[in-house]
């Protein structure tokens, strides 16, 4: 399955709606380009919407890290809602659950980056 996202922005927060598979840095320079505008222009709340996603590997953890990275050195953050089992097991066993704000709902990782 192929990786591939959509993109909106509500009450001054960017959210990424991720599909599919991220297995590969590559797949993901869309959405890092796409990121990186934002950023240049103030918008440093992002939510990724992992509710589509299906499977995440290391690679794709490491395209997650670099976006809170880029986020957080323009003093945004970043917020995951919509997790599925095997993504929260992969976050708690990397202890990245302690990293990221983890939400259930659009509305609360809105609420969470809004405050």
């Amino acid at each position: 399955m192929i990786f591939s996202y959509k993109s909106s922005r509500q009450n001054s927060v960017n959210v990424f709606l991720l599909y599919g598979e991220l297995i590969d840095r590559g797949q993901a320079n869309g959405i890092l380009e796409e990121i990186e505008e934002g950023i240049e222009k103030g918008e440093n709340k992002i939510l990724l919407n992992l509710a589509d996603l299906k499977y995440l590997n290391s690679s794709g953890l490491n395209v997650i890290i670099n976006i809170l990275t880029k986020a957080r050195k323009s003093s945004g953050d970043v917020a995951i809602c919509n997790v599925n089992k095997k993504i929260t097991e992969l976050l708690i066993i990397t202890k990245l659950n302690s990293v990221f704000n983890l939400c259930d709902s659009v509305e609360e990782g809105i609420e969470i980056l809004n405050k």
